[in-house]
């Protein structure tokens, strides 16, 4: 809430230097901000004052920034600079965040980025770049200080002193054997608490171990959640360290992940620029506006067909829209447990059975105890049984297949590779439509008439 606050006043002030001209003052304002604070206000700004304070970034700070900011903001950032600015922005920059700013990069801006670096940097970034992006290798820092296991914490101490500077986020040296396989981890604690003379091998850690440079980022954010890792060892295929991940890494994967189950609810991209075009972003969120039209005008068709039991029953026109609405909510409350089961790979073939037996015993004692709600209700309102019973017998129905629905829509477009969190909601909706306005009204066509 401070940090938001404290954005929130900046930006306030700012746009009173601005607006009152006040150039030195704006941009001495601007070099005191930490990257990640240029990047939140870049991204507050409309197009035009966005222009005017990328202006004042200093070159130093830029590339830091750039990887700071959304995908869009970047992109937009990125085309109105000039080759040569983008390769001074790349300077000094860590190899990780490099390798992150390179994939929106120009091809020939990234050939000559990766020439101006020395045969030992541009061995490693391009290791790094190898790795899917949401992949430990993608998330790694390849700045690694190993140690033998054969050696004094004397000798340990001297290595370090000679190299000068330790990476940032350091809590410990990992030890490797001759073939750079990984064997265990050496807080610095340890190293500053035992005597100078004792083996690393007597005081490393065997209990962390090394993520796999493949795996994927999500597994990586529940091994440092569950392990209460600070930092991690990334090893290859052959076991040897190729790099490192921190806890800031996974902080940003978190922030990400949870980005995207937001803005997917309402079928939006987290990286899109709050500030993009008009038609451009209209023309993004068409799509779902039109792929909703399309499951409204199919719940619509199924309500036609029942025209005529409506004309003669003005009452189950009052009452239509309460069993889709009720299926809706408890179809989403299965959606959503099902989902996050999946992000979190807590559903297989071995238990899936039972948490499917689970939902449908959830829906039908829900859809029983609301029948009763809903038919009695109903009774009190407009004094008839038989309609009562109706929108009972179709919520037990409705509800039974919501939650059905709720846990098989998932999985299903899961194994079609499409984001459950995407299109999910999109598709319960129609499926919660669709039966609860035939159950409802087919029912009341069998019995009312």
């Amino acid at each position: 809430m401070e940090a938001r606050e404290h954005t929130q006043a900046t930006l306030r002030l700012l746009r009173e230097k601005l607006d009152s001209g006040g150039m030195r003052s704006a941009r001495l304002m601007i070099h005191s901000l930490h990257p990640a604070e240029i990047a939140r206000l870049l991204e507050s700004l409309p197009l035009r004052e966005r222009a005017v304070l990328w202006e004042m970034v200093d070159s130093e700070d830029e590339g830091d920034v750039l990887v700071e900011v959304s995908d869009e903001v970047r992109d937009g950032l990125i085309k109105g600079m000039k080759t040569e600015q983008l390769i001074a922005a790349t300077e000094g920059m860590e190899l990780d965040d490099l390798a992150d700013l390179l994939i929106d990069l120009p091809e020939t801006v990234t050939q000559k980025v990766l020439q101006s670096l020395d045969d030992q940097d541009e061995e490693r970034l391009r290791q790094v770049l190898a790795y899917d992006e949401d992949s430990a290798g993608g998330l790694m820092n390849v700045d690694v200080v190993t140690v033998r296991p054969d050696v004094t914490l004397e000798v340990v101490c001297r290595y370090l002193r000679a190299r000068g500077e330790m990476p940032d986020g350091t809590d410990s040296i990992f030890v490797v054997n001759r073939d750079d396989e990984f064997v265990g981890s050496l807080f610095l604690s340890r190293l500053l608490t035992h005597d100078d003379e004792t083996l690393v091998s007597a005081v490393m850690s065997t209990d962390i171990l090394p993520i796999p440079a493949h795996t994927p980022s999500t597994e990586v954010v529940w091994e440092f959640e569950h392990r209460d890792l600070l930092s991690a060892p990334v090893v290859d295929d052959d076991y040897r360290v190729v790099g490192r991940i921190t806890v800031d890494d996974v902080v940003d994967v978190i922030r990400d992940e949870a980005e995207h189950s937001l803005m997917s609810a309402a079928g939006l991209d987290e990286e899109d620029d709050m500030f993009a075009p008009v038609f451009k972003s209209a023309t993004r969120r068409a799509l779902w506006l039109g792929v909703n039209l399309c499951t409204a005008f199919l719940a619509a068709a199924v309500v036609d067909i029942f025209q005529t039991t409506i004309d003669k029953i003005v009452l189950l026109a009052v009452l239509m829209p309460v069993v889709p609405s009720m299926g809706g909510v408890a179809g989403s409350q299965s959606l959503t447990i099902i989902t996050r089961a999946i992000a979190l790979g807590q559903i297989d073939r071995t238990n899936a059975r039972r948490i499917l037996r689970k939902e449908l015993l959830v829906g039908l004692l829900n859809g029983l105890g609301w029948a009763v709600v809903v038919a009695v209700f109903t009774f009190l309102w407009f004094g008839d049984w038989h309609i009562g019973g109706v929108i009972g017998a179709a919520m037990i129905i409705n509800l039974f297949i919501a939650a059905f629905a709720g846990f098989a829509i998932p999985l299903t477009l899961k194994r079609m590779r499409i984001d459950p969190a995407l299109a999910g909601g999109v598709v319960l909706t129609t499926v919660t439509d669709v039966i609860g306005y035939m159950a409802f009204l087919g029912l009341g066509a069998a019995f009312l008439l």
